[in-house]
C-alpha cells in the first residue's frame, strides 16, 4: 500500500483491508464471493484492495453468512467484543456488542455500503491481512516512511 493508502486507511480506523477483484461497476470479489457494492470506475477484472470496518460487518447464525468462520479470540472493549474470526486463513476483526465464543463458527453478513474500494499499490499483498489489529502492522509503519506523497 502507498503511504496514502496507509494514512487513509488509518484515518478511517481500525480496517479490514482484504485483496479483491473489481469484476465490473458495483461488483467486487473477495475471500472466494461476489459482494454488490457501490463503487465505480475501476477497470474489469481490475485487482484492488477492499476495505471493510470492523463494527460494518453483522455476525449472523452461519447458514446466513455471506462469508462464515471460525471464532480465534473475543476480548470485552467496554461496550462492544472485539471479535477476531479466521475466515479461510484470513483473520477479519468484528465489532458487536453480542457475544459469541471461542471455537464457534459464526456468518459474517456485509452491506454493500460497508464495502470500500481502494487501488491496489506496490506496497498491496505484501503484508498479508492489513488489518490493524494485525501483528503486520508495525511492520506497515516501517515501510519506506520516507516516501512522499
Amino acid at each position: 500500500m502507498s503511504q496514502r493508502t496507509l494514512l487513509f486507511a488509518d484515518f478511517i480506523g481500525e480496517s479490514n483491508i482484504i485483496d479483491g477483484v473489481m469484476l465490473q461497476d458495483r461488483l467486487v470479489r473477495l475471500a472466494g464471493h461476489t459482494f454488490d457494492c457501490l463503487d465505480a470506475g475501476f477497470d474489469r477484472n481490475e485487482p484492488v484492495d477492499v476495505v471493510i470496518r470492523p463494527e460494518d460487518v453483522d455476525v449472523v447464525a452461519p447458514e446466513k453468512g455471506m462469508l462464515t468462520g471460525i471464532v480465534s479470540s473475543v476480548t470485552f472493549k467496554g461496550v462492544h467484543y472485539e471479535i477476531i474470526v479466521d475466515i479461510n486463513g484470513f483473520k477479519w476483526m468484528i465489532q458487536s456488542t453480542d457475544y459469541v465464543e471461542v471455537d464457534a463458527t459464526i456468518g459474517l453478513y456485509i452491506e454493500p455500503d460497508a464495502i470500500h474500494i481502494m487501488k491496489k499499490s506496490k506496497y498491496s499483498g505484501m503484508f498479508g491481512d492489513y488489518s490493524s489489529f494485525s501483528d503486520e502492522i508495525d511492520m506497515l509503519s516501517d515501510v519506506d516512511s520516507a516516501e512522499e506523497f
